[in-house]
């Protein structure tokens, strides 16, 4: 009976573990992955301060993934390294406006995302 029920709290554990990567986009590296480079460049006249980046089968587009108190000024940009494949990315401003586009980083490659 002791065993059902530890085996029961890491199956409880696991499934929560797995939801959580849906709501919040998943990781950006994947444990044994090739990685390459998503550049949000900021073409606005404004500053940028919330980049949305997820994996294209993430059921969210997760949260912010700049670091906290950080915003990308106008003519500036900010890089993220991913595990190559496919990502859907939003960024803007809080309160302003957005924009969403979808992408595929290559392995070693990169991808220059310009918010208008």
């Amino acid at each position: 009976m002791q065993k059902a029920k530890i085996l029961a709290a890491l199956l409880c554990a696991a499934l929560l573990m797995a939801c959580a990567g849906m709501i919040t986009g998943g990781p950006l590296i994947r444990e044994g992955e090739p990685t390459g480079v998503i550049e949000v460049i900021n073409g606005s006249q404004r500053s940028v301060d919330v980049v949305l980046i997820s994996a294209c089968n993430a059921s969210t587009y997760g949260l912010n993934r700049l670091p906290g108190g950080t915003a990308i000024p106008p003519g500036r940009s900010y890089r993220f390294t991913v595990s190559a494949g496919c990502w859907d990315v939003g960024a803007g401003v809080v309160g302003y406006g957005d924009a969403f586009q979808r992408m595929e980083v290559k392995p070693g490659g990169g991808v220059r995302y310009t918010v208008r």
